[in-house]
């Protein structure tokens, strides 16, 4: 007992410990939060539940930040994890392994059997909220847990609901969860027993509905015993307790074997635990945005409909502004020019539209909501083939370093994750032993690293064609090229399935095969003229025999002479 309540306190006091650091990021995400995606804020003191569904986007007047930002999650999507084509494969880290017809074709089945998991979950709803907190924010969180039905389940954490912390190589390896869990669901989560004394009372008298703080903390377990291979001597612990509850309770300790929390960054400064984004590099001009279109609504309002001024006859005669109306005025007013504007406002209209459009495009730059819809936006009628390529290789400069991030922080852990949760559940085909013991790594092939990849494919292409072009001068040229090795080359650069391309073992017998049909077909022709002659011979030899019967019967010179005769 005296151990948990320890283990209960120590992990309150470290929570608080991490809200206070990252209340420096508060005040910057809230600022965010309220001119591009108010409702992807959950901060635990704004948390009401009889506030969720009030309106929170008074602030937000030009909403170009909001769309360029479903463009740029729309444009990760599609080029980093769509669901439509494959983006990742599994291969061994040693080359040699992955040309083993049992390997490569091992290595794809398991490939198909993630690919079709994640189909099944939740995984690309849960991505694009997360895609959409990191172009906001700059960091996200999603928790992954198993999950009978579909194998896993993915649980974005909205921006201010949880506390990240890393580890020495920089990489977050725990994080803090705020919950808010109702009474229903925290018994059938984790029992009447564990639950406080008063969520039990709630239970019990029929007030489900009634919700209760909840903490889950996940850290790295450093008091460990891994022999004893039990969920509390795992690398990583898991606690959940209910906040207020009796001290020393927890509501359940367990553990993992991996860090079940992705939570990449879109650009890291230093040691910086939370990332950066690009909605922060184009903060101000977003805020402008709402300046320039309240004060263009006034201008327009002002010329349309401006104030009023005239004599102290007006105070009590009433006015009419609409189109039409005759107002009857009296002398001294009409002397005095009467009713007329208290200013004279002649905005230029055109060109605040020429402003607004300017700091809209540098928004939507900033979003690199150009880079994803480049072909949209070009003149069709002037573009080429080299143009596009280069605006792709444009493209790919611009984003490169934000995919090695991807990668190392959201899409291999969730492959690797995935593929742990799939072998606990004993769903994975069995492996080759040569596989045995080792460690695989996660190959990604989507669109966006093909168009990284584009300049190999062209130069495997360039050389492949000018070797085969030389080759018909000089066939010296043609044998300088491996053409079978350029093949699995290119078929590796642009991710086909293993399937499609045959073994070095396999090549080799169809070459035998292919060798022994060709002497087959040699040997039948050579048979085939031998045929021939022989008939022709035996033609010949029943034409003499009818001259030698024709001689001796006329009594003409011998074989020789009549040929001669038939010569001549």
């Amino acid at each position: 007992m005296v151990e948990q309540e320890t283990l209960r306190s120590r992990l309150l006091k470290r929570r608080n410990a991490l809200k206070t650091e990252r209340e420096d990021w508060r005040e910057h995400w809230e600022e965010l939060g309220d001119f591009v995606l108010p409702r992807r804020l959950r901060f635990s003191d704004r948390d009401d539940k009889h506030q969720r569904g009030k309106k929170l986007n008074s602030r937000i007047v030009d909403s170009t930040a909001t769309f360029a930002l479903r463009t740029l999650v729309a444009g990760l999507m599609t080029g980093v994890t769509s669901p439509a084509r494959p983006w990742f494969k599994l291969t061994p880290r040693s080359p040699g392994l992955a040309e083993m017809p049992e390997v490569s074709r091992w290595l794809h089945a398991v490939t198909l059997l993630m690919r079709d998991i994640f189909a099944a979950s939740n995984v690309y709803n849960a991505l694009t909220v997360g895609y959409e907190d990191l172009g906001l924010f700059g960091t996200t969180a999603i928790y992954i847990e198993p999950d009978f039905d579909d194998v896993i389940r993915l649980r974005p954490m909205p921006m201010g609901s949880y506390y990240l912390a890393a580890g020495a190589n920089g990489l977050v390896d725990t994080c803090y969860r705020d919950l808010r869990m109702t009474a229903a669901q925290m018994v059938e989560e984790f029992g009447l027993e564990a639950c406080s004394a008063s969520a039990q009372n709630a239970y019990r008298n029929g007030e489900l509905d009634r919700e209760y703080r909840v903490l889950h903390a996940i850290e790295p377990r450093r008091d460990r015993k891994p022999e004893l291979g039990d969920a509390r001597n795992k690398r990583w612990r898991s606690v959940y307790l209910e906040e207020g509850a009796e001290e020393g309770k927890l509501l359940r300790e367990s553990g993992f074997d991996s860090f079940p929390v992705l939570a990449p960054r879109w650009y890291v400064t230093g040691n910086d635990v939370y990332g950066r984004s690009p909605a922060m590099d184009v903060l101000g001009d977003i805020k402008q945005l709402q300046v320039m279109q309240r004060r263009k609504g006034q201008a327009v309002d002002k010329q349309v409909n401006p104030p009023m001024q005239g004599g102290p006859a007006y105070s009590n005669h009433h006015v009419s502004l609409l189109p039409g109306a005759i107002n009857v005025l009296a002398d001294g007013d009409l002397q005095r020019q009467g009713l007329r504007s208290v200013y004279d406002v002649r905005l230029n209209l055109g060109d605040l539209r020429q402003d607004i459009f300017e700091t809209q495009e540098a928004v939507r730059r900033g979003f690199f909501a150009n880079l994803f819809l480049m072909i949209s936006s070009m003149d069709r009628r002037q573009v080429t083939a080299t143009e596009i390529a280069e605006r792709r290789s444009e493209k790919m400069l611009a984003l490169g370093p934000v995919l090695e991030r991807l990668q190392n922080e959201l899409l291999e852990p969730l492959i690797e994750r995935t593929f742990e949760i799939a072998a606990t559940a004993g769903i994975l085909p069995p492996a080759p032993e040569v596989l045995q013991g080792l460690d695989l790594k996660v190959e990604l092939q989507s669109i966006l690293v093909r168009d990284q990849r584009v300049d190999a494919i062209q130069g495997i292409e360039r050389l492949t064609g000018y070797a085969g072009g030389l080759a018909q001068i000089d066939p010296a040229a043609g044998m300088k090229v491996d053409w079978a090795q350029s093949v699995e080359e290119m078929g590796e650069l642009l991710g086909v399935p293993p399937t499609i391309l045959r073994s070095d073992e396999e090549v080799t017998v169809l070459q035998q095969q292919s060798a022994q049909r060709q002497q087959m077909a040699e040997g039948l022709a050579m048979a085939q003229q031998s045929a021939a002659a022989l008939k022709d011979a035996g033609a010949g030899a029943q034409s003499l025999d009818g001259l030698q019967m024709l001689q001796a019967a006329t009594g003409q010179g011998g074989i020789a002479e009549t040929a001669g005769v038939a010569e001549t």
